[in-house]
């Protein structure tokens, strides 16, 4: 019961940090502005020092003091940073969601409907076992995509002030400006539906690919977190910050902005430790992740629905497509083709010969006894 009661608080920390990530992130990138959009990169280089505090210092001292099972491998290594860097360009691709004008009341939830199918398919195309997808999970993935469109149509978007009619005819655009605004907004939603798609296939892709970092290590969780967390530094921090040297954007470092950005990243990096104690104190992926990729978009949408005042745009279509992504991605989770047993590890030479030994044994034995019993008749 106990074990129980801490899975459920792991999950639960999980659930809440990634349905607050978005919303905090996207205050951070408002606050470091300064042509009243959305910064990129700063928001990121906080994002990726969070990670890096959280998901390298943090291992490292424990590792130091008190050891762990497993053992440092050059493929655990590979596929870990691999994993991270996965983590860090999904990361990216929600920053660039926000910069094109996606909110997070609708960007998020469409992550978290897709990314668990992104997941599904790759780790059942690694266990070779496309050929036991079955009409359920079909339906599943049929009922996110529906969900998904259905929350693009009807996302909503605050009320729209009324202009006085002098203010009107003095701000009437001509019909080339009318087309080019038309064609400006075409464009930024072809952007914001390209990074959100990134930031699917990346986190889709992040926990197959931690996975077999985590097994090439022996098991270990707080190696593979490290090469996480390091990835993240590299992609988030490193790269960043070379890139505002060469060519600077419209934004700065500021109290609140920066503030805000930590608090985004922190969440991030307490979410995935949340998910590795959940699997430490005895959870399964099989209830675990549907009830994280959940229950984090509906945390998302109450959060931000409640601090951006939109409840009275919220129309009920938007809440049914959310409804069919959520309950989509948690059937394509729990009936997704589950591999078999792990095969048994291959026996070393000298436990071969000693089992062979034990058998001659017991055949020597066994002859002696039918010895026995033909003198004794």
């Amino acid at each position: 019961m106990r074990s129980l009661l801490f899975v459920v608080a792991s999950f639960a920390v999980t659930i809440l940090a990634w349905g607050l990530y978005g919303p905090v992130l996207h205050w951070g990138q408002a606050g470091m502005a300064t042509d009243g959009g959305y910064a990129r990169l700063r928001p990121f280089v906080c994002v990726g020092m969070a990670y890096f505090a959280i998901g390298v210092v943090v291992p490292a001292v424990v590792l130091k003091l008190k050891g762990e099972q497993g053992d440092w491998t050059a493929k655990g290594i590979v596929f870990s940073l691999a994993g991270g860097a996965v983590g860090a360009i999904g990361a990216l691709g929600i920053i660039m969601a926000f910069n094109f004008g996606g909110k997070p009341v609708y960007v998020m939830p469409l992550v978290f409907g897709g990314a668990p199918v992104v997941n599904s398919f790759l780790t059942i195309y690694m266990a070779k076992r496309m050929k036991e997808i079955g009409p359920i999970f079909i339906a599943g993935l049929v009922m996110v995509l529906l969900g998904a469109l259905t929350v693009l149509i009807n996302k909503p978007s605050p009320p729209k002030v009324e202009v006085k009619a002098e203010v009107a005819a003095t701000a009437e655009a001509d019909d080339a400006g009318v087309v080019e605004t038309a064609s400006s907004k075409f464009l930024d939603l072809c952007f914001q539906i390209g990074s959100i798609a990134l930031t699917i296939v990346c986190w889709g892709a992040y926990g197959p690919v931690l996975h077999k970092g985590q097994a090439a290590m022996h098991n270990s969780r707080l190696r593979p977190l490290l090469c996480v967390g390091l990835a993240y530094f590299l992609i988030a921090v490193i790269v960043p910050e070379i890139w505002l040297t060469a060519a600077d954007e419209a934004s700065k470092y500021t109290f609140s902005g920066t503030i805000w950005s930590l608090a985004a990243g922190s969440a991030g990096a307490i979410g995935a430790l949340g998910i590795i104690m959940a699997f430490n104190f005895g959870g399964k992926p099989v209830f675990v992740m549907p009830l994280v990729f959940g229950g984090a978009p509906v945390v998302n949408t109450v959060f931000t629905t409640s601090t951006s005042g939109l409840w009275g745009e919220v129309s009920p279509l938007f809440f049914s497509g959310l409804i069919l992504v959520i309950a989509g991605a948690a059937m394509v989770l729990v009936f997704a083709p589950k591999g078999g047993p792990p095969p048994k590890p291959e026996e070393t030479e000298p436990a071969k010969e000693e089992k062979a030994e034990e058998k001659s044994e017991e055949a020597e034995a066994s002859e002696s006894d039918a010895a026995e019993k033909s003198s004794d008749e």
